[in-house]
């Protein structure tokens, strides 16, 4: 690698990640509550282990949530998400369901009533020209991956794979920002006996299985957008020869590094809600204030003001006002208006970050009632953020993905 030349690195996890399963637990709850009832308030809290789902937390709301809807709630993700077989350690039909939901604390009710903010804190958005949906590449080929193992397994075309999965995506960097390659590529897949061989002694995952996922996920996904950082070959690296000869452009790719992936989701590993908030947003590329966003009702501005972050950084971007750009707001509980508003632009903008910063204030609203409004945040559409991230998704309910107020911001 050339000494002008940087690596950055994120990842991703699957549907079937032990904190995925939680996080898509919860935003179901919110969703059933939002569904009877738009005004509830929700922080539901999941915990998934060996044959248990927790469900905690405080929900004041309308709709009918039963016990039993709450068990069946559970069930019904799991089963979705594809754990079935209890011969792993965790299955719909027979996991145990502990539901442990009380009401929202009535001193928290009396700020958010008057339509202040539900919490104090800050919270961040970030877009980046580096990709069409203006997120950074590594994140976001990240996400693609565990996506399409989800689309390719429930298919049929990866009959080993099992849910619990993770992705991690390094690129390199021009230093100028620029992405210049691929570098390595990381997959961790939970997989059946099928793929499972003998070799010194232990037990490994086969080369043939490694191969399959490089032709059918990792090379379609890699090429898919940016054939052009794809500079050379992929080279797999085996437990019996971690590295491997690669030439100056190859792209390294580590499959089941460890050498088998038998034992995994919330079996192998304890998940909880909220324990992915940089896969969640953008793979550290830029900050995150530290709250989660799962289960989360959006009076919550952990949730609400970070998503119209994110609206406001893809909207100045978008608007030619920079390359890349980070919002910052903070909030104190109780309290509409924001406390403070701060846009970076790392150099790239077009005009002073102050004067964009005035920008954003004119045109977006950001009291935790404005930014619900917009947003139209109210809605049922939560389950499904809670896996291949919050953001750069084309889903037409994903309103903050919208460039909408980009001329208005140019314009300005």
């Amino acid at each position: 690698m050339s000494a002008d030349r940087y690596l950055f690195t994120s990842e991703s996890v699957s549907m079937g990640h032990p904190d995925k399963v939680a996080d898509q637990v919860s935003d179901a709850v919110l969703d059933f509550c939002l569904t009877h009832d738009p005004m509830s308030r929700v922080a539901c809290e999941t915990l998934v282990t060996t044959d248990l789902a927790v469900v905690a937390g405080e929900i004041t709301t309308r709709a009918p949530l039963t016990r039993a809807v709450v068990d069946r709630l559970v069930r019904d993700v799991i089963r979705d998400i594809g754990y079935l077989d209890p011969e792993i350690g965790f299955a719909a039909d027979t996991c145990q369901v502990d539901c442990r939901i009380h009401s929202q604390s009535p001193h928290i009710s009396m700020g958010v009533d008057t339509g202040g903010a539900g919490d104090q804190g800050m919270m961040f958005g970030f877009a980046c020209d580096e990709t069409p949906g203006l997120m950074p590449l590594p994140i976001d080929l990240a996400h693609r991956l565990v996506i399409e193992h989800a689309n390719l397994r429930r298919m049929g075309k990866l009959p080993f794979a099992r849910p619990d999965a993770k992705s991690q995506v390094t690129v390199e960097y021009n230093h100028d920002g620029t992405p210049n390659r691929i570098h390595t590529v990381v997959l961790s897949t939970q997989h059946d006996n099928t793929v499972v061989t003998e070799k010194n002694g232990q037990e490994v995952f086969t080369d043939e299985a490694r191969h399959i996922l490089v032709e059918k996920l990792i090379e379609p996904i890699l090429k898919a957008d940016r054939a052009d950082l794809v500079k050379g070959k992929i080279v797999i690296a085996s437990t019996e020869h971690s590295h491997p000869k690669v030439g100056e452009h190859d792209i390294l790719c580590y499959i089941n590094p460890t050498g088998c992936f038998l034992t995994g989701g919330p079996h192998g590993d304890c998940g909880l809600t909220g324990r992915k908030i940089i896969v969640d947003t953008y793979g550290g590329r830029g900050r995150h204030g530290g709250g989660a966003f799962s289960g989360k009702d959006p009076t919550k501005v952990d949730r609400s003001a970070a998503y119209m972050c994110r609206y406001i950084a893809k909207n100045i971007v978008a608007a030619g006002l920079a390359k890349q750009a980070e919002v910052q707001v903070s909030y104190a509980i109780g309290v509409a208006e924001p406390v403070s508003v701060l846009v970076n632009t790392f150099g790239t903008g077009t005009i002073a970050d102050t004067k964009i910063a005035e920008r954003v204030r004119h045109h977006f609203p950001l009291t935790p009632a404005g930014i619900i409004d917009h947003l139209e945040l109210r809605r049922p559409i939560y389950r499904k953020t809670a896996a291949g991230g919050h953001f750069g998704r084309p889903d037409p309910d994903f309103t903050w993905e919208r460039t909408d107020r980009a001329a208005a911001l140019k314009k300005a």
